[in-house]
């Protein structure tokens, strides 16, 4: 019943399966792909028609992951999967970037890539091997796929390098990085580093790319033998469209791309695009589509050449240059901290805020449930560009987040040195290339104006490239013409001493070493320089933070007293939050933490858990209150919660006759410690006087 084809490599002491065959038939490729227990099903269907009007590729990949694979149930009323999580989205993106480029450019059939993870044994990574069985399902397809690709996870620990590192190795490594591409090149890089030199990045790449090269050869062997039969093509013949447009508009395209500002460049494109359309209005051999991918090709063969031949750029800056810069702290009088970050025509207000570990995001996931106290949110409004559309986050918006949030989050201070969650929001206002790096330096402004004792600053720059043959041309700072008609989307981000992030998206079949050295060389550069500018506003964190900030404090209570300083029902704890005002929270390992709006307020609620917590000393005399009256004696409160007795013969120098001729129920009095028995504390209010 079955033909089923099945390849087996080992990588790293793991091993590796791909089998198709049996599972998803009717699709036009289908892999079931195996590393340990965690198993991924990628399937992937291409439409067999053209839709005419469409002047793009239309590839969809949405990665998923079944609650049932790690044996869960999903939380909420429905109990099943819902849209995508943040994490479903950026591996979608993870395994979109290096499969994109891979596709001719003529091909623009509807393509759905669906790769998702039935089974989970919370060691293997579903997501290397999810871009694994992704690119195994399109190489036997039959589509016009210029791979396979393959992926690899590469950890930095002890100093060495460690090849698809499982989940408990990545809590020790300094390097989270990965790297996919062909046998001969790399196409894409996502990574999160610990101030690694440019050397050690660069040679982490080298070491992913080795890695992956048996995986594509066993995908090549498992396509040998099963593989579809080819997609046919139609290309159009557009030599004569490609022709008179060059003749016609060359020089009118030089002008406008010699134009240095980005609004006046636009229009005077769209006036030359649609003068190009006129052309062919009447001619219905062509579609306005075919006019315009022959004008953008025009518009990328003249603002490349002029880079490559005469190293002119279209603003006229040199290769290596930086915008100028200009940045701003406190802008927002009531936020915690704030920043306004300007270069060139991109900016952004990026605002932190600090918050309780209430305030942490939780987050349900095969791995069971997280808590996150370092939020990043970056926003990107249509007004930016000078556009109307929709608002909404998208996976663009969620990626540039993430790729911000990996630049940051090394150089932020941890729990126990500095109890607060953050939430930095990146307000994208002006947008003409790398507003993510623009984030990135935003939040390392607005996190030190918020008080925020970050170890360094951080910024971040965007490196472009233009290669023709072996003729190369790296770009630093690159604008957005420059990011659509070039050959690589390369973001640098770190200290002034290392790397903290690294993403590489390649448009081209790949790049060599040799370039991806000079654009790590050169974007060190430029980062230096803009962490220069970012000093001039504000050069380390502020000694406290903001008047409307929060006041935190916390406190290491004994175990024992946890349920002292909750209370029966949460009783104490909620008194001590109305007689203060203050947000109270006590974890499991007895550390309680006071979120006040002033010093006052924080200091009521740290003195009266202090009074609950506190044991009585012998000897020492306390202020009390008098809670109940018996016949040989009366219980007094003290240190909070806590009571003793003060016997008849201790209430006063004299004899006394009655208890309540002395004192009753309410009083203020003052006693003082005089013993313990089996664990109850006897006071005296006589010796408390003498």
């Amino acid at each position: 019943m079955f033909n089923v084809y099945k390849k087996e490599i080992e990588v790293a002491g793991k091993k590796i399966s791909l089998e198709t065959g049996k599972v998803a038939r009717q699709a036009d490729g289908a892999i079931i792909a195996t590393c340990g227990e965690t198993v991924v099903l990628a399937t992937v269907v291409g439409a067999k028609k053209v839709n005419p009007d469409m002047d793009y590729f239309p590839l969809s990949v949405n990665y998923q992951e079944k609650y049932y694979a790690a044996g869960k149930i999903p939380g909420g009323y429905f109990k099943r999967e819902a849209r995508p999580t943040e994490s479903e989205t950026l591996i979608s993106r993870l395994i979109d970037r290096p499969i994109r480029p891979l596709f001719p450019d003529e091909f623009k059939n509807e393509v759905q890539l669906l790769p998702t993870v039935i089974s989970y044994d919370k060691e293997n990574e579903p997501d290397i091997l999810s871009i694994t069985a992704s690119s195994a399902a399109l190489a036997i397809s039959g589509m016009p796929f210029m791979g396979p690709v393959g992926a690899s996870r590469v950890g930095f620990i002890d100093g060495k390098y460690v090849l698809n590192p499982s989940k408990t190795e990545l809590e020790k490594s300094k390097l989270d990085l990965v790297v996919a591409g062909t046998k001969d090149a790399v196409l894409m890089v996502e990574s999160e580093a610990n101030g690694l030199t440019e050397e050690e990045m660069l040679n982490a790449v080298k070491f992913g790319h080795e890695g992956f090269v048996p995986v594509i050869e066993m995908i090549e062997a498992l396509a040998k033998e099963c593989r579809k039969p080819e997609w046919a093509i139609e290309k159009k013949d557009l030599s004569e469209v490609k022709i008179k447009l060059e003749e016609t508009f060359t020089e009118d395209l030089k002008k406008a791309f010699a134009t240095r500002d980005k609004q006046d460049r636009s229009n005077q494109i769209s006036e030359i695009t649609d003068k190009a359309k006129k052309l062919y209005e009447e001619d219905e051999k062509y579609t306005d589509l075919d006019v315009n991918s022959q004008l953008k090709n025009l518009e990328k063969s003249i603002v490349r050449t002029d880079i490559l031949k005469n190293k002119n750029r279209i603003d006229g800056r040199g290769l290596s240059d930086v915008r100028p810069i200009e940045c701003e702290v406190g802008i927002l009088p009531r936020a915690h901290g704030s920043a306004l970050f300007t270069r060139g025509e991109t900016q952004a207000i990026v605002v932190a805020t600090l918050g309780t570990s209430d305030d942490e995001q939780r987050i349900e996931s095969l791995d069971g449930l997280q808590r996150e106290r370092f939020m990043l949110h970056y926003n990107f409004p249509p007004f930016s560009v000078g556009e109307t559309g929709r608002i909404g986050t998208g996976r663009r918006e969620i990626g540039h987040g993430k790729l911000a949030w990996r630049a940051i989050n090394s150089s932020l201070p941890t729990k126990e040195a500095f109890p607060y969650t953050f939430r930095v929001v990146s307000e994208i206002t002006e947008s003409n290339g790398s507003s993510s790096m623009a984030t990135v330096c935003g939040t390392s402004l607005a996190l030190m104006d918020a008080g925020v004792p970050i170890k360094e600053p951080v910024a971040g720059i965007a490196m472009g490239l233009i290669k023709e043959g072996d003729d190369f041309s790296v770009l630093s700072d690159i604008l957005g013409d420059e990011d659509h008609l070039g050959d690589m989307d390369f973001k640098v981000a770190g200290t002034k001493d290392g790397i903290t992030s690294l993403q590489m998206d390649i448009k081209i079949t790949g790049i060599t070493f040799e370039i991806m050295e000079q654009a790590l060389s050169q974007a060190k550069d430029g980062r230096v320089h803009i962490l220069g500018e970012m000093n001039k506003a504000l050069s380390a964190s502020r000694s406290d933070v903001g008047k409307h900030t929060p006041k935190m404090e916390q406190v290491n209570v004994d175990k024992k007293d946890i349920a002292a300083v909750i209370g029966k029902g949460g009783a104490t704890i909620r008194e001590i939050v109305e007689k203060s005002g203050a947000k109270v929270d006590v974890n499991d390992e007895g550390v309680v933490t006071v979120a006040a709006p002033d010093e006052e307020s924080r200091n009521i609620a740290m003195q009266m858990i202090k009074d609950i917590t506190a044991k009585a000393e012998l000897n020492k005399i306390y202020s009390g209150k008098v809670m109940k009256i018996m016949e040989f004696g009366a219980f007094v409160n003290f240190l909070g919660k806590q009571d003793g007795l003060v016997h008849i013969s201790e209430l006063a120098d004299k004899r006394v006759a009655k208890v309540t001729d002395v004192v009753k129920e309410g009083d203020e009095v003052k006693v003082k410690v005089i013993g313990f028995d089996r664990g109850k504390v006897k006071l005296s209010m006589k010796q408390a006087a003498e």
